[in-house]
């Protein structure tokens, strides 16, 4: 479990495909153990071999074809955050770390020293999820959703936020990963069961 507060960005060195479909991806960030987690864009992966600040991590082919880190190149920077403990402080909100699908950045404008950014879903179906108000993880970044539409979302960017995380070094058109809120997730079957039940 994450909170969509990313701790560092890291510089990804090589992406080596697999003759199964996969990938493994290696990245410079911090040192890490064998066996332990990673949110990568969003993206739970677990450290496969480590080399000092030097990790690598396999991904499997449903993870490249439900994500963007098939997109991935060297030199591309990507958000980081190890998991949630005990004692974390929860400033964002619950992230899982299982990406649900993809959008891509539509526009970007200011509003003040702020800057607004437009997604549109690959798969509207998800948007049933993303409310005005509500929470979104968008490459493993918690933020809070502005407006909605039929199959797209706008979030606002503090500089903070900008600078601290991969979205300064995006681009219109490029892909990023979207992880709806899961407490919209539980409401969603609980009412589906409750309907179910009455009828």
């Amino acid at each position: 479990m994450f909170t969509g507060i990313v701790e560092a960005t890291g510089v990804v060195e090589a992406m080596t495909p697999h003759p199964d479909g996969g990938a493994r991806l290696t990245i410079r960030a911090f040192p890490m153990t064998v066996g332990e987690s990673l949110a990568i864009n969003g993206v739970c992966l677990t450290v496969q071999h480590a080399e000092g600040d030097r990790l690598h991590f396999d991904a499997v082919p449903e993870t490249l074809r439900r994500t963007n880190l098939g997109d991935l190149k060297a030199g591309d920077r990507v958000n980081l955050e190890r998991p949630l403990t005990p004692e974390s402080r929860l400033g964002g909100h619950f992230v899982q770390g299982h990406v649900d699908t993809t959008a891509r950045l539509v526009e970007v404008r200011f509003e003040g020293n702020a800057r607004v950014l437009r997604f549109q879903l690959d798969a509207p179906r998800y948007m049933r999820y993303i409310v005005p108000k509500g929470s979104i993880a968008v490459d493993g970044i918690s933020l809070t959703v502005v407006d909605v539409g039929d199959d797209w979302f706008t979030v606002w960017i503090i500089p903070h936020t900008w600078e601290a995380t991969n979205l300064h070094a995006r681009q219109v058109g490029e892909r990023v990963n979207i992880e709806t809120d899961i407490l919209a997730r539980y409401v969603e079957r609980l009412l589906y069961q409750s309907r179910n039940q009455s009828s």
